[in-house]
């Protein structure tokens, strides 16, 4: 089991990391993976590691939505607010009939049976459109009308009506469907009269539930103080998280996937502090929750029941994105303030398969539903051909039809290389202009440029640099540079060709700061830098200056 486990971390790591370099998705690479080290190829994984598989998968599954809900932003969802409604139901339904009644033709199935396939092939993948969906929003595309948003919204929604629907279908498929329900004065209600009942019942207690998990997190997090750090706050949150899920399948009457992602959301709006660092917490999770669950995803992917259905569930793929969808993307947008390109970003934004077909494609198969192996077939092929193709299509066609807008850090972790630039002459405050500079790259992950502008020839005195720099910066990335020119523009002109973040410089003399740097290297920079500059007092604390 460990070596499995081993297998599945450093191998998912560099073949994602192969894909990245190469322009493929990461996961493209994972899900390889799990195809090659899987009981269909090359049976490398455990047997233990398989049966925990779906219980490992919903882990994952928990930790992208969580991230999903702390990056939804409630204005722009009141913008979008019945865009985002329809398009939880409007896509999605018309896909699955679409299918169905593709199947009818295609593949000779019933109408009952086709549409349990349409349930299946039509639910939408959060492990890929919600990574997809945040880095849009961090890089700012489609944020100004909150298309990210809608999306986000409306896949979750999505999943609700297909997974009630095809429970449904299933119990009826297999003549185990319940009797109904009688109300007293004898009416009887059947299944299909009570489903949309259930879905307004799974909606509303998975909000309630959501906001209910986030007001006791805030209670515990933020008002009592139970956690010293963020670490231990995105345990606790996970384990919250996780319970709705649990839950949710014991009492199957809420959505515990959009309970998870109400937490998130609500939590935004009770404490933003809290949410922040939720939401760095949940993006160290993913790192390990995505290698995880693309591989294992690849791993339960049966290439051999494909045979020759192939080119016939492509068909039907493209019958049901195409027509079935593509007219629900159509509706779902109808007198919104969506331009055509906008809408017709919705063909990669949301179209991905993977999570839901991997945990219910074999259940008809397994409950011997007529055409099981079909249909586990069909799942099997939309995971590969729509999950790497919506993950390079939403980058891909995002910039192309959507326009960018300004990003809001407070509602997505915008991740940037953060460099500091450390100026140092040849004197004694050299080594305290390079130990603020170690203090400030250690509170945020930063690398170090220290740059010494030569105006003397004087080679002890730079490699005396040299080794303050190794010593004092030993734990940290940095590089030694040097040039020669006038002092201050080397010193802003090297800032601007690395990016740096800040500028950290020193002054000598403890008169006010505006006496001593009239006419100095320090006031210079101070005047034609657009970056912060910290500047570093001998012998005293450093006073960063704007």
């Amino acid at each position: 089991m460990l070596e499995s486990i081993i297998w599945i971390l450093l191998m998912g790591f560099f073949m994602g990391q192969i894909a990245r370099r190469t322009r493929v998705p990461a996961l493209v690479g994972m899900v390889l993976v799990g195809i090659v080290l899987g009981p269909y190829m090359g049976s490398m994984i455990a047997p233990e590691v398989l049966e925990a598989a779906d219980s490992l998968r919903v882990i994952a599954v928990m930790v992208i939505l969580m991230k999903a809900g702390l990056g939804l932003d409630r204005e722009k969802l009141a913008q979008q607010g019945t865009v985002a409604l329809r398009l939880g139901f409007l896509p999605a339904a018309c896909e699955a009939i679409a299918i169905a009644f593709a199947s009818m033709w295609l593949l000779q199935f019933d109408f009952a049976t086709g549409l349990l396939l349409g349930c299946i092939i039509g639910a939408e993948s959060p492990a890929v459109i919600v990574p997809g969906m945040l880095r849009l929003k961090s890089l700012g595309w489609g944020v100004k009308k909150g298309i990210p948003d809608a999306i986000l919204t409306g896949s979750a929604l999505s999943d609700v009506l297909l997974l009630l629907v095809f429970s449904l279908l299933l119990a009826f498929l297999s003549q185990s469907a319940a009797a109904g329900i009688t109300l007293p004065g004898g009416l009887t209600l059947s299944p299909v009269q009570l489903l949309p009942f259930q879905i307004i019942l799974q909606i509303g207690l998975g909000v309630v539930l959501g906001w209910f998990a986030a007001r006791l997190l805030v209670s515990l997090l933020a008002k009592q103080n139970w956690t010293q750090n963020a670490i231990q706050d995105a345990l606790v949150a996970a384990g919250f998280a996780l319970l709705l899920v649990v839950l949710a399948e014991d009492f199957p009457v809420f959505s515990g996937y959009l309970a998870v992602m109400t937490t998130g959301f609500f939590l935004i709006e009770m404490d933003a502090p809290l949410a922040r660092r939720l939401r760095g917490g949940f993006d160290s999770l993913w790192v390990i929750a995505e290698i995880i669950l693309f591989v294992l995803l690849g791993a339960s992917i049966q290439l051999n029941v494909l045979g020759n259905t192939l080119l016939i569930g492509l068909v039907v793929l493209a019958i049901g994105t195409l027509i079935g969808r593509s007219l629900g993307w159509y509706l779902s947008t109808l007198g919104s303030n969506w331009t055509w390109q906008e809408r017709l970003f919705l063909l990669p934004g949301n179209s991905a398969k993977a999570t839901v077909q991997a945990a219910i494609g074999a259940i008809p198969l397994a409950q011997g539903i007529a055409g099981g192996e079909t249909i586990l077939a069909l799942a099997a092929l939309s995971i590969l051909v729509t999950a790497p193709l919506g993950a390079w299509a939403i980058p891909t066609f995002a910039p192309k039809l959507l326009q960018r807008g300004e990003v809001d850090p407070t509602k997505v972790s915008v991740s940037r290389r953060i460099v500091l630039l450390a100026a140092v002459d040849t004197s004694p405050l050299a080594a305290q202009v390079l130990t603020k500079a170690a203090e400030l790259a250690r509170r945020s992950d930063a690398e170090v440029v220290v740059l010494h502008v030569i105006r003397m020839d004087d080679p002890v005195g730079v490699e005396r640099l040299r080794h303050q720099a190794r010593r004092i910066l030993a734990d940290i990335r940095y590089r030694f540079v040097t040039a020669s020119g006038p002092v201050p523009e080397e010193i802003v002109r090297t800032a601007q060709d690395y990016g740096v973040a800040e500028i950290v410089i020193g002054k000598r003399g403890h008169r006010p700061l505006d006496e001593v740097l009239v006419g100095s290297v320090s006031q210079a920079v101070l005047e034609s830098s657009a970056m912060p500059v910290v500047v570093v007092e001998a012998e005293l604390a450093s006073s960063p200056i704007h």
